[in-house]
């Protein structure tokens, strides 16, 4: 695997990109206690802990989500005491927009729509159907969400998730199976890059090292793997 050390700008906010939306933009969208932040139910599932986290802060964390929950701890790198389950361990990395594209084509936002509160239920239909990554009831919250339709159908969907200082993560890329092979994505993640960029900040986004189809997607759109990261998510005892 191939990383780009040469980019400009400052990344330490996305070593942490969680805690660090949790700290600013999110905040209201989430709850904490001590040192331990967890987004509220119905946003996401994500909670962070610090690197170096003891027991006492594990147990802020566990108070915080309550017995039997899940933890999805994101590309945080603290270890849990024994006594918290293992739910997932996935591979995948962290890519950032190197400010050009090789997409050309027609205007990014060509037969794009915004969603919002009204169209959570077919998006997550459409979410229960390609499966993208975890998406709530209020997971539009996070930011804007643009999608496609076709004949009045929600046919694909992408959406602004963390919120680290100075970045906007791009996620649920998604399209139904019917619909692909049309473009859809690439138009989705170029509408939000512009809009990101267009407010002075600058797109990143998280992929499944698996998924080598989207990454391909992602370097054409002008995206650069930063670094790898490793998800892993937990239940409280």
């Amino acid at each position: 695997m191939r990383y780009d050390a040469t980019l400009n700008g400052d990344t330490l906010a996305l070593d942490d990109p969680v805690g660090q939306s949790l700290s600013g933009g999110h905040a209201h969208l989430g709850r904490r206690l001590g040192r331990a932040a967890t987004y509220l139910p119905e946003v996401a599932t994500f909670s962070v802990v610090p690197p170096d986290a003891d027991e006492a802060q594990w147990a802020e964390l566990a108070r915080l989500l309550g017995p039997g929950q899940f933890a999805d701890m994101f590309s945080c790198p603290a270890v849990p005491p024994p006594d918290w389950e293992p739910v997932f361990v996935l591979e995948g990395r962290q890519m950032i927009w190197r400010g050009e594209s090789r997409s050309g084509g027609a205007p990014a936002e060509t037969g794009v729509v915004e969603l919002g509160p009204d169209h959570v239920p077919e998006m997550l239909d459409l979410v229960a159907r390609t499966r993208p990554g975890p998406f709530w009831p209020r997971t539009h919250e996070l930011g804007t969400y643009l999608g496609v339709r076709d004949r009045g159908v929600l046919v694909a969907m992408a959406g602004e998730r963390l919120r680290p200082p100075g970045w906007t993560e791009i996620s649920a890329v998604c399209t139904a199976p019917e619909a692909r092979g049309r473009g859809h994505a690439a138009r989705l993640v170029g509408a939000l890059a512009a809009r990101v960029t267009a407010r002075g900040e600058r797109p990143f986004l998280h992929v499944a090292e698996a998924n080598t189809r989207a990454t391909a997607l992602y370097e054409r759109l002008g995206f650069t793997t930063h670094r790898p990261v490793t998800f892993r998510g937990f239940r409280t005892p």
